[in-house]
């Protein structure tokens, strides 16, 4: 409503609302951004060590960009264009099976030039374990570490070739992964290790440090996501190093894939076609829906995690109709590219926001990026569309019963999928809350059960297993609140729904 005399004019009063609004969140930030800059030159301040302090300042510099790209972002108008967002072409997904595989005498020259990576930054807290997840044991008392040093150890034999092994931990798995490798020592493999970034957990209220010391608590610092390996891989040093062994490509994957095994059809590929980046995607299924995805924009190859798309298009990324495939974080990347790339300052990955509340009830924010969002900065990068035997990770128990089945087996450290079972794709298991923890899990079956003839398990309560039980087709098995259900020794469950309470007892 007007003054009396006074002519309305409601789109100047929007205009310099919105000019209002603009200059408050201007200086907000500029504030935001003076603040940490201070707060975070006080705690290298603190640190004596001339290496150290110099080496904390590197990393307080690339989390203060990464902050200010937050601030600016958050603020932003431009958002991702949906419209334009397209499936990938034939050019930017090639399917596995179109891939030539080369010959034996071509797999030793290109193998000397490949070195192994695995993304080892996680602990097994999920799992109810403790330390670093990549040291559970996963399949005939072998851990995920035994099983790739394995691998690696009988490539290099086989081949007469030097393929290095190098493992990036965080802050949380560095200490015990370096005790836990010097076991290693005798075997066929060069293995090394560096550490990825650590960075402060920053209090959503006032967008400052929960920590007021550079060796305070751990839960006050979170390692930044897999994108941080670039940055991590260069300033250690590794990868200059890799480059002057005469390596020129690299192998990275995550360390609970047990599907993610050298395959020198992709090298050969990669090399055949000079691409800088290639990324193993898979088909996706219903399981899968949250999974990052390729996607053509604009003309360029990019990863699309489901963090990165407006609400209202959330149920379209999750369709397994419009995006088919799936990030496997399988990747191929040309060292020298990537060397390229940092010494360029060329790597702009895409942000994540991680909220997350402390068991003190703090909210927090964390500002990760993701390694396969590297892409769009490499030349004649596309994606690998590979069979699913490529992606076999172990996330929860659930995963754990598949692999530690006869589903599978074991050969030079790699998981086979038993020529036996009649079909290509693995059963859907659901294990409930009582089997959550590994310790727990493992309580509860006297020997893993046969499951060559099984497509779908749900199990929920307090449920034990006999030795040799055979689980086949659909098998539900439901104890209620209270009861309990022992599965006895050479049962033979078919298309079963078993609830109640049973008791077998052993005489």
């Amino acid at each position: 409503m007007s003054l009396p005399g006074t002519p309305y004019n409601g789109g100047q009063f929007e205009r310099v609302r919105s000019l209002s609004v603009t200059g408050f969140e201007a200086n907000t930030i500029s504030v935001a951004s003076k603040q940490l800059r201070i707060e975070l030159d006080r705690l290298a301040s603190m640190i004596s060590n001339d290496e150290k302090r110099a080496a904390f300042e590197n990393e307080m510099d690339n989390f203060y960009a990464l902050f200010k790209r937050y601030l600016q972002e958050k603020t932003s108008t431009k958002k991702l264009d949906w419209d334009v967002i397209k499936s990938p072409n034939s050019e930017e997904i090639i399917p596995y099976k179109n891939l030539i595989k080369c010959s034996e005498s071509k797999e030793k020259e290109i193998l000397n030039k490949l070195a192994v990576l695995k993304l080892n930054g996680g602990l097994g807290t999920t799992m109810g374990c403790v330390g670093p997840k990549s040291a559970i044991e996963v399949r005939d008392n072998m851990t995920f570490l035994d099983l790739t040093v394995r691998q690696i150890e009988y490539l290099n034999e086989q081949n007469g070739v030097n393929v290095p092994f190098i493992l990036m931990n965080s802050f949380n798995t560095d200490d015990e992964t370096k005790r836990i490798v010097q076991k290693y020592t005798g075997h066929n493999v060069n293995i090394l290790t560096f550490n990825q970034s650590r960075f402060p957990r920053i209090s959503k209220d006032s967008l400052l440090p929960l920590t007021h010391d550079p060796e305070g608590k751990l839960s006050y610092w979170y390692p930044p996501g897999h994108g941080d390996l670039f940055e991590s891989l260069y300033n250690s040093g590794v990868l200059d190093r890799l480059i002057a062994d005469g390596k020129e490509y690299i192998f990275i994957s995550n360390v609970d894939n047990l599907g993610a095994t050298v395959d020198t059809s992709i090298l050969n590929h990669m090399i055949e076609t000079d691409a800088e980046f290639i990324m193993e995607v898979t088909d996706k299924t219903r399981a899968d829906v949250k999974g990052g995805t390729l996607i053509d924009y604009n003309g360029q190859v990019r990863l699309l995690e489901i963090a990165q798309v407006p609400s209202e298009h959330v149920d379209d990324f999750k369709s397994v109709k419009k995006f088919k495939i799936f990030n496997t974080n399988n990747l191929w990347i040309s060292l020298k590219a990537l060397k390229r790339v940092m010494e360029d300052n060329e790597l702009n990955l895409d942000l994540i926001v991680n909220n997350k509340t402390l068991e003190t009830g703090e909210k927090v924010i964390q500002l990760e990026t993701a390694v396969g969002a590297a892409i769009k900065h490499f030349k004649k990068s596309h994606g690998v569309n590979v069979p699913r035997k490529r992606f076999l990770p172990v996330k929860s128990t659930s995963d754990l019963f598949l692999v530690t089945s006869d589903l599978y087996k074991l050969q030079h450290g790699e998981l086979i999928m038993n020529p036996q079972r009649m079909f290509n794709s693995v059963p859907l298991v659901k294990l409930g809350d009582h089997f959550k923890k590994v310790g727990d899990f493992l309580k509860r079956f006297q020997k893993p059960p046969h499951i060559l003839e099984l497509d779908h398990l749900t199990v929920t309560g307090d449920v034990t297993f006999g030795r040799d039980v055979q689980l086949r087709g659909t098998v539900i098995i439901v104890a209620n609140h209270g009861s309990r259900i022992d599965i006895p020794s050479g049962a033979i469950l078919e298309n079963k729904v078993v609830s109640g309470n049973l008791r077998i007892l052993d005489h």
